[in-house]
């Protein structure tokens, strides 16, 4: 314990050489700094919408609001700490900051998992039964899930920070862009190994089971449409589906591309991984507020509305 307290004083901050190979940080970092306020606009703009429009209080946009405020907390969590080190060449963060940024940042990517799977189950119950939907997902209970899930969310994280925090800090420079679980992990006296196959046993379990349920959900859609006689019943429910399917895509389609790519031995350069990691964060973000104003009705009626009035 003595040692470990020594060593905590010793290493208070962590230097991040992620970046050290870009040949040109500076327009790197204004390109992500574009990506990210164009990420904040549209999702703030997506959350405002809702908000302030009572005719958009319904399940569906609430849900639709819960993704956009977790790609919030999403890009937060880890673009500004990014674009400090390409534009800036700000490197350096404390010790207390860096794991509240791993949680967050942790939090943040299971809460889109969660918020995906959530929005698969308001689908499948709108189409199977439509004249139920509002008796079955009420506001009060689309709030009561959303305020769960978060909780959930936030004891499952809390797992990370709670098996690196006792460890011993040794290394103070870090070859990554931020605060996850593998840099201060890297940071550790110990053998990362073991505390990383643990994180991908748990990143895999959650992953695959919200996939596996938003996968089931959608099995148990397509039967209910296919027993559909109107072909327009069939459209409608098709295009009711159609945004929510582009959503998933750009979310676990990185997402498992960048666990089956480092625990299959694959070895990556630093820019392959920088780059999947920063697509995996930006992409999602980037898409799904875009997806929800031009696909739905409701949102890009008052979005043409506001560009009327303004011309």
């Amino acid at each position: 314990m003595v040692i470990q307290n020594i060593s905590r004083q010793a290493i208070t901050e962590f230097v991040f050489g992620g970046f050290d190979t870009v040949q040109q940080p500076l327009s790197v970092g204004v390109v992500l700094l574009i990506m990210y306020i164009l990420a904040m606009t549209a999702n703030t703009a997506n959350v405002y919408f809702i908000v302030m429009d009572k005719r958009l209080h319904q399940p569906m946009y609430l849900f639709i609001c819960n993704l956009a405020i977790v790609d919030i907390v999403n890009c937060t969590s880890a673009c500004p700490t990014m674009i400090g080190i390409l534009v800036a060449g700000y490197k350096i963060i404390s010790y207390v900051p860096c794991i509240m940024q791993m949680f967050i940042f942790h939090l943040s990517g299971l809460m889109e998992m969660l918020a995906i799977s959530i929005m698969a189950f308001d689908r499948f119950v709108a189409i199977s039964s439509p004249l139920r939907y509002h008796s079955i997902l009420t506001n009060i209970r689309c709030v009561l899930i959303i305020i769960v899930l978060w909780l959930a969310g936030s004891a499952i994280t809390a797992i990370m920070p709670a098996t690196v925090v006792p460890l011993q800090v040794c290394y103070s420079t870090v070859k990554y862009m931020f605060c996850d679980y593998a840099t201060v992990t890297r940071a550790t006296c110990v053998d990362p190994e073991p505390y990383f196959n643990q994180g991908s046993i748990l990143t895999s379990v959650l992953c695959f089971t919200t996939f596996g349920f938003i996968c089931l959900s959608y099995v148990k859609i397509i039967i209910v449409v296919v027993g559909m006689s109107s072909r327009s019943d069939k459209k409608k429910a098709f295009n009711t589906c159609f945004s929510h399917l582009i959503v998933i895509i750009c979310y676990y389609a990185p997402t498992f591309m960048r666990i089956v790519l480092t625990r299959t031995g694959l070895v990556l350069t630093v820019a392959e991984r920088n780059g999947l990691m920063i697509g995996s964060i930006l992409g999602p973000s980037l898409i799904n507020p875009f997806i929800y104003c031009f696909r739905t009705k409701e949102i890009r009626n008052k979005i043409f509305n506001i560009v009327k009035r303004d011309t």
